[in-house]
C-alpha cells in the first residue's frame, strides 16, 4: 500500500510539473529563452529623404515589435530633405517603443541637413569613421533661401526641436547641435563624438553595438538598458514596391518618364487606332507623376510642359515647316529646367542639364522628321479613290464595240470607248477619260 501511495503521490506530482510548465524540458526552453542572444532589427536609409524611407522605417519598426526586438539600428546616409518629412521621421522615432540607434555609414557617409536631426533623434547615435554631421540650417520646401522673418522662426522651432531631444546630452553638444542650425556647422566624427553630438565612433555595425552595450537610454522617459551582446541581426531591406517607388525620386528617371510619356501619347495621336504607344505613354506620365510627387518640384513648370505638348501637336495637324516643333521643344527644355532645376529644389535633387537637352532635342528631331512626312504626303498624289481612275491605263477585257469592259488597276469596269474607229479587241490598251457613274469612258491608245 505504501508504494501504491509513492506511486500516486509520484504520479500527482509529475501532474503538476507539467501543467506549470517545470518538466524538464520545460526548464530547457526556460534556461534557452534566457541564454538567447537579443535581436536587432536593421534597415537602411540612403539618399534624399523620402516619403518611401517613412513607410521603411514603419514596418520594421512592426517586424520589430512582433519579433521581440532589444533595438532597432537605422544606418543613415542622407544629404538632407523637407522639414515637413523630417519631423515625421522623428515623431516615429520617437514613439517607437523599441530603443532606435542611428548608425550614420558607412565611411564616407554623411547626415547633413535634416540626417542631423534624424541622428538627433535616435536614442543612442553612433558614425563610422570619415563620416561628416552638421549643417542643418533651415531652408524653404525644397532647398530655397527664405526670407529673414521666415528663417529666424524656423531656426528658432530647430533649435528648440534639438534641446528636447538633447535633455541627457552635455550643455557642449546641444551648443553644437544649435550652430549646426544657426550657422549651417558641420563638423566630423572625432569632433561629434568629442562633446558628446554622437555616443560613438563604431567601424561596423557589430562594433557599435559592442560600444553600446549595457548603455541605459531614455525611450519615453524611461531607463532602458541596452543589452546587445552577441546580438542577432536581422536587415529588413526595402520590398520589391518600396525599391521601386524609391527609385521614382530620382529626377533624371522621372524626367525621362515624362519624356518618354509625353512621346508616346504624341505618337498614338499622329497615328490613331492601336493601343500600344498609348498604354506606354499614360503609363510613364502616372509613373512620372507620382515621382514628382516625391520630390520638390515647381509646379509652374507643368504650364511649359502642356505648352510643348500642344505645340507638337499643332505641327503635327497644321504643318508650319518645323516652327511649331522648334517651339515645342524650346518650351518642352525650359518646362523641365523649371520643374526641376528651380531655386526651390536642393541642388542634390536636380535634373542633368544636358540631360534635358539632349533628351529636348532629340524629342524636337523625331518630331521634325514626323512633319516632314505629313508635309511630303500633302504633296503626293492622291493614289485611291474613283476620282484618281481618270487618266490611268487599262486593258479592254471584253470587245469594245463601242462598249465593253477593261481592267483599270486590279477592279474590272463596264467601258464606253469615246472616239470613232473600229472596235477594240480583248488585249489593246485604253486611257480612261472621265467617269459616269459606275461607267469609265475610254479612248484607244
Amino acid at each position: 500500500m505504501r508504494a501504491k501511495a509513492w506511486g500516486i503521490g509520484l504520479i500527482f506530482l509529475i501532474a503538476i510539473l507539467i501543467a506549470g510548465g517545470m518538466t524538464p524540458a520545460g526548464w530547457a526552453v526556460s534556461a534557452q529563452s534566457v541564454d538567447a542572444a537579443p535581436l536587432v532589427v536593421t534597415l537602411r536609409m540612403e539618399g534624399g529623404l523620402h516619403p518611401v524611407m517613412l513607410e521603411h522605417f514603419k514596418r520594421a519598426t512592426q517586424i520589430a515589435e512582433r519579433r521581440g526586438a532589444t533595438a532597432i539600428v537605422i544606418e543613415l546616409d542622407t544629404p538632407g530633405g523637407e522639414v515637413s518629412l523630417m519631423n515625421q521621421i522623428i515623431e516615429d522615432i520617437r514613439q517607437s517603443e523599441i530603443p532606435v540607434i542611428v548608425y550614420v555609414s558607412p565611411r564616407g557617409a554623411m547626415a547633413a541637413s535634416a540626417g542631423t536631426v534624424i541622428t538627433l533623434a535616435g536614442h543612442a547615435s553612433g558614425m563610422a569613421p570619415e563620416t561628416t554631421i552638421g549643417a542643418a540650417s533651415p531652408v524653404g520646401g525644397g532647398g530655397e533661401d527664405i526670407g529673414s522673418t521666415m528663417e529666424s522662426k524656423l531656426k528658432e522651432i530647430l533649435k528648440a526641436t534639438v534641446r528636447s531631444l538633447m535633455t541627457e546630452r552635455s550643455p557642449e553638444a546641444t551648443k553644437l547641435a544649435e550652430e549646426t542650425i544657426e550657422n549651417a556647422r558641420a563638423v566630423s566624427v572625432d569632433e561629434a563624438v568629442a562633446v558628446g553630438l554622437v555616443d560613438v565612433k563604431a567601424s561596423s555595425l557589430p562594433d557599435l553595438l559592442t560600444q553600446l552595450d549595457g548603455r541605459s537610454v531614455q525611450v519615453h522617459d524611461q531607463p532602458v538598458v541596452l543589452r546587445l551582446a552577441n546580438a542577432q541581426l536581422l536587415d529588413v531591406p526595402q520590398t520589391f514596391m518600396e525599391s521601386l517607388l524609391a527609385v521614382l525620386a530620382n529626377p533624371n528617371l522621372v524626367f525621362l518618364l515624362l519624356a518618354i510619356g509625353v512621346q508616346a501619347i504624341l505618337i498614338e495621336f499622329s497615328s490613331p487606332g492601336g493601343w500600344v504607344a498609348g498604354f506606354i505613354g499614360v503609363v510613364c506620365l502616372l509613373l512620372a507623376v507620382y515621382g514628382m510627387g516625391l520630390l520638390p518640384v515647381n509646379w509652374f513648370g507643368i504650364l511649359f510642359m502642356v505648352l510643348a505638348f500642344a505645340l507638337f501637336v499643332l505641327d503635327l495637324k497644321t504643318p508650319t515647316h518645323g516652327a511649331l516643333t522648334a517651339a515645342g521643344a524650346g518650351a518642352f527644355i525650359i518646362g523641365a529646367l523649371v520643374l526641376f532645376n528651380s531655386p526651390n529644389v536642393p541642388s542634390f535633387q536636380r535634373v542633368s542639364v544636358p540631360l534635358v537637352v539632349g533628351v529636348g532635342a532629340g524629342l524636337g528631331l523625331v518630331f521634325f522628321v514626323l512633319v516632314g512626312f505629313a508635309m511630303r504626303a500633302q504633296k503626293t498624289p492622291v493614289r485611291m479613290g474613283r476620282h484618281t481612275l481618270v487618266g490611268q491605263v487599262g486593258v479592254v477585257n471584253t470587245l469594245l464595240a463601242p462598249a465593253g469592259t477593261v481592267q483599270v488597276g486590279s477592279e474590272l469596269w463596264s467601258a464606253l470607248l469615246v472616239d470613232d474607229g473600229p472596235p477594240l479587241a480583248p488585249g489593246a490598251r485604253v486611257e480612261v477619260v472621265a467617269l459616269d457613274s459606275l461607267m469609265v469612258r475610254v479612248k484607244r491608245i
